[in-house]
Formats: structure tokens, sequence, C-alpha cells
């Protein structure tokens, strides 16, 4: 079975913010939630990198380590989801996510307790009737069972944000890093290859 994850080629990024139009019109995303943000590493300084992030639907999910209500579970294709039903609004996973990717929806100002919202992988919500209304309203639309990828990896004009089977969307990554002849080093990865273009 397939693990679906995302991977960021910083290489590539330009920062242009597509994904995070995308993610907010499909998903009719609630004003003041970003499921998806483009973070800038070394900004105005040589080795600007960008990078854009989300929910990473980690394997050992840390959210779903902290939450008192077990409402994170993890489907068969290894995306991490969470039933907003059972969500007490805690903000134990908020605090636990190393992405920060469960955040509190904002209704003013200053913000506000309710319900945590993330991003979904386009996956819908636990509401076991794929695409109602209900399952929409609350999480977004279901784009996997329709055997389509995220909208935002779809929008990518540089097809930087890449999305699907962990084992080919890395396969992809390792085939652009022979064809550069080194890795993004968004984070410190360097290569020999590199550091001798560097000196």
């Amino acid at each position: 079975m397939a693990r679906m994850k995302f991977l960021c080629d910083a290489d590539r990024c330009i920062d242009c913010n597509a994904c995070v139009t995308a993610c907010k019109n499909a998903n009719e995303v609630p004003w003041g939630i970003n499921r998806r943000r483009v973070v800038t590493i070394n900004d105005g300084k040589p080795g600007e990198r960008s990078v854009s992030m989300a929910c990473m639907h980690c394997t050992d999910a840390p959210c779903a380590a902290v939450c008192p209500v077990d409402c994170f579970y993890t489907t068969a294709d290894g995306v991490v989801l969470h039933s907003k039903d059972l969500c007490i609004g805690c903000g134990y996973c908020f605090y636990a996510c190393p992405f920060g990717a469960p955040q509190y929806p904002r209704v003013g100002n200053f913000g506000s307790r309710g319900k945590m919202d993330k991003c979904t992988y386009c996956a819908g919500g636990p509401e076991g009737e794929d695409g109602s209304a209900a399952e929409f309203a609350k999480y977004g639309s279901n784009r996997l069972a329709e055997g389509k990828l995220p909208m935002c990896a779809e929008m990518c004009s540089t097809k930087s944000l890449l999305a699907g089977d962990s084992e080919v969307i890395a396969q992809i990554y390792r085939e652009r890093v022979q064809k550069r002849g080194y890795g993004s080093g968004a984070w410190g990865w360097k290569t020999a290859y590199r550091e001798t273009v560097d000196v």
C-alpha cells in the first residue's frame, strides 16, 4: 500500500504562494487558517530558500500521541486525519506538532478557541460518506477518493511541491539531485560536490 507524503524541492520553489491559494480555494478554508504556508529561510541572504509547509502526515504523528480524546488517526494511505466531532480544542496537538499544522480558527483579531483545523491531504474527513456536503463543510474536498493529488501540489507551477506515494516522489527527487549534482541545501545538507564548488 502506498504511503502518501509531501516533499518540497527548495531549489524550485519561487515563493509564489500558489499552493497556499489553491488549498484555501479548493477546501474553502475559513479566514485566519492557512493549512499550507510558504516559509523563507535566510531571507535576503545568500542561500535563500523557500519551502512550502503543511502537515507532513508523519509516520508516528506527535499530534496523535498527545491528543487526550484520540481524535487523530492514520488512514491506510498514511494520511493523518482528525475528527472535529471528537476534538475538544485543548491545543495539545498545536504545541506537539513541529510544523505548526493544527490551528485554531480565527474569528476575530485575537483568535478564539474551537475545533482544531489542519491539512487533510485533500482526503476529506471521517464522515464515511465520500464527497458529502457535511464532510466538505468540515474538512474540505476529498480529491484522494477521486484518484487525484492534493490541489496544492497540482497547482505548483514549478513542480517544486511533490505529493503522492513516498517511494515515487523520493525517486523523482533523487533523479533531480543527480542531474543537479547536489541537494537543495535548504536544511544544511551539502554534498562534496557542492562544497568544492563553494570554495
